[in-house]
């Protein structure tokens, strides 16, 4: 089986080579039980599609020294698309029976793959997010963030009757046949909502795990504001109220 790992990057020189040596080094060998009393270990193969959202900063000069590197797909945008727009652009480059959604600041830790994938592997979900609120070891987030972050999960578990506990993690990890029901259009903030709405309103239900959050600073290069948070809530109303209606693939 392959892991298809997509990261959307955007002017983050300092830390993209680091990202992607730690996703191309890291270990692929999950356990998983291949029946009630026996374990079994399964090597997945990897490739690493990075999406280049119009970065200006000299992010692309590293890339480019990646054109001959196995296992990894390029993709530029000449116009900065968005989060959703090269999410979206490097989905459709992927070929895994696994997608999984890889941040290029650091804040997320690679070697969580395991746990992510090990329920999907063992048919227990289609669908995994990892979450930064259920245990797993957490550098200390800014207070007003988490507030933001609690309050769109729970509007999201109240509209759409789930119970997540962190809705805008990076981690979401899904299989082939999930990844085949998506189209995404949002730009910006607006993708964590509307793949989240997505998938649930296509009847899967998500499995979380724990995992590893290192958050970085405004002055390190953090985002997000709480502006943003609007354009979260919006999207969440507007697929809750419309639903989702997916285009029509065409046939041959």
């Amino acid at each position: 089986m392959k892991l298809s790992i997509i990261i959307p990057v955007y002017n983050e020189i300092d830390t993209i080579a680091e990202i992607v040596g730690r996703v191309r080094n890291v270990h692929l060998n999950v356990q998983v039980w291949a029946n009630r009393a026996n374990e079994d270990t399964v090597q997945l193969d990897r490739e690493v599609v990075i999406v280049d959202d119009g970065s200006t900063d000299g992010t692309r000069d590293y890339l480019n020294t990646l054109r001959e590197a196995p296992e990894v797909k390029l993709i530029f945008h000449q116009q900065n698309q968005g989060k959703g727009g090269a999410v979206w652009n490097g989905l459709q480059a992927t070929t895994g029976d696994i997608c999984l959604i890889q941040d290029a600041d650091l804040e997320y830790d690679p070697r969580d793959y395991v746990k992510l994938v090990q329920p999907i592997l063992e048919g227990r979900s289609e669908v995994v997010y990892g979450s930064r609120f259920r245990g797993g070891p957490t550098k200390a987030m800014f207070f007003w963030h988490m507030v933001g972050n609690r309050f769109l999960t729970f509007t999201t578990n109240v509209l759409y009757n789930t119970i997540l506990t962190d809705m805008e993690t990076c981690y979401k990890v899904f299989t082939r046949a999930v990844a085949d029901k998506l189209h995404l259009t949002a730009s910006g903030w607006g993708f964590d909502p509307e793949i989240t709405a997505q998938i649930l309103l296509n009847d899967y239900r998500i499995y979380e795990v724990p995992i590893s959050y290192s958050g970085r600073e405004f002055t390190e290069g953090k985002k997000i504001s709480w502006r943003d948070g609007f354009t979260v809530l919006w999207t969440l109303i507007r697929y809750r109220v419309h639903g989702y209606h997916p285009p029509i693939q065409a046939t041959d």
